[in-house]
């Protein structure tokens, strides 16, 4: 392999991370708070808003339920409102944020649910506000399932990284496409899909390493 196709994939390399690193903490920016309002807000809930949580609810499942690759076109229009441009890495960052907010929202509203009733009732009994209880007891019991969730998403947006490639969103998509498919030059494709398993392998390493550290920093009183 040449040294202008090295340089190429050293490039197109930066160019995924870059995309995958924006998108992730937009996509938690707005999908944390997102995902907690819509645990909390059904009905009986700690912040009971039924027809708020239907709608919410209601435009989360439509948008996951949309192919990525057919978003991605969808939204050329907003995209170019957005990033000037439709095709690009900076481009590439706004379908990839509005994939993976409701994906975040979902894994943090599961995530929430999944924490323990009786100590929400522990903390009401001790006149703690919906607010506190969200940031002293939702948050940090449901931390090492929120930090699983947002590995999982970060899996999920590396892989559509690479599918940005096909409407020329550049990254190493763009570039198993224009080589490895396009130039009949399957050594570069193959070199595309390792570095795409290393990404995934060690994006759900320190994942793990970073759940199982936050568990053992979290409140003991789970399930006590």
């Amino acid at each position: 392999m040449s040294a202008n196709l090295i340089n190429l994939l050293l490039q197109a390399t930066g160019q995924t991370l870059y995309m995958v690193a924006i998108s992730t903490f937009l996509g938690t920016l707005f999908g944390l708070p997102l995902g907690v309002f819509l645990a909390i807000s059904q009905r009986g809930e700690l912040l009971s808003a039924p027809w708020v949580n239907k709608v919410l609810g209601l435009v989360v499942n439509a948008t996951r339920s949309v192919p990525f690759i057919i978003l991605v076109v969808a939204i050329i229009p907003f995209t170019r409102a957005i990033a000037g441009t439709s095709i690009g890495t900076t481009a590439a960052i706004v379908p990839l944020t509005i994939a993976a907010v409701p994906f975040i929202a979902r894994l943090v509203e599961n995530a929430i649910r999944e924490v323990d009733g009786g100590l929400i009732e522990a903390a009401r009994a001790m006149g703690a506000t919906p607010f506190q209880i969200i940031r002293k007891v939702l948050i940090p019991e449901a931390l090492p399932a929120i930090t699983l969730g947002l590995t999982l998403a970060v899996v999920s947006l590396i892989g559509y990284s690479a599918m940005v490639g096909a409407v020329g969103g550049e990254g190493l998509g763009d570039l198993g496409i224009r080589y490895g498919y396009q130039r009949f030059m399957p050594d570069v494709m193959a070199v595309v899909v390792v570095i795409l398993i290393v990404l995934v392998q060690l994006v759900q390493s320190i994942g793990e390493w970073i759940s199982t550290r936050v568990d053992k920093r979290a409140p003991k009183g789970r399930g006590q």
